[in-house]
């Protein structure tokens, strides 16, 4: 009997000892995790938004004031503007020619420089050329070279170039002619970009579009 009692003994430590051990075991496999906060990932990720959005509107302010900056040193000297006069049958094509370069903000001599445009008879300007000494036009575009010739034999003061055709039609050429005049540097260069300008591609073509013949036809 005291044998068997000591070995009743014996196998309920035994099971004690396991249960102890076991119950420390799940423990430990149960236990709670540790986690990282998530205020401070959320702290960096809005300083990052931060420092992003401020770079990006310095550099979109820094675009804008260079365009503005670029725009101020092509015109350092302002506007002005010079008067082309034309005969009627070519205002349309001139005046096409003329917005565009205007749009475009052309600059001569460090100015912008814009042009307009008025359509009078030839007649009429030759003769406020040959009897006033003022309210000349920049430029002259008759309907014909005669009236240059005349011109040169009654003010050959006022031929400011060659008289270059920029377009043709049924009776002959339609002559470019800068007006010269004392003081006048800005506007006869002006004058004879502009010239320079309705003989490009993009031009004679307008010219061909209202029923006229380039200048090299």
């Amino acid at each position: 009997m005291a044998r068997q009692g000591e070995a009743r003994h014996r196998a309920a430590r035994h099971r004690a000892s396991t249960a102890s051990t076991t119950s420390t075991g799940t423990h430990r496999a149960v236990g709670r995790r540790r986690t990282v906060a998530a205020w401070p990932v959320a702290c960096v990720v809005l300083l990052g938004l931060l420092v992003a959005g401020w770079f990006g509107w310095n550099w979109a302010d820094g675009v804008q004031e260079s365009r503005a900056a670029a725009e101020a040193a092509d015109c350092q000297q302002g506007d002005t503007t010079i008067r082309v006069a034309v005969d009627p049958a070519l205002e349309q094509p001139v005046t096409t020619a003329a917005n565009r370069w205007n749009r475009a903000r052309t600059v001569v001599q460090e100015h912008c420089v814009h042009v307009t445009v008025t359509a009078t008879p030839s007649a009429e300007v030759y003769d406020s050329l040959t009897t006033s000494d003022t309210g000349a036009p920049a430029a002259w575009l008759p309907d014909s070279t005669t009236w240059l010739d005349e011109l040169n034999r009654a003010r050959p003061d006022l031929l400011g170039s060659s008289g270059l055709p920029v377009a043709t039609g049924p009776d002959g050429e339609y002559p470019f002619l800068a007006i010269a005049g004392d003081g006048e540097l800005l506007r006869q260069h002006a004058a004879q970009s502009f010239q320079k300008y309705l003989l490009e591609p993009a031009q004679q073509a307008e010219f061909r579009q209202a029923g006229l013949g380039p200048a090299d036809d």
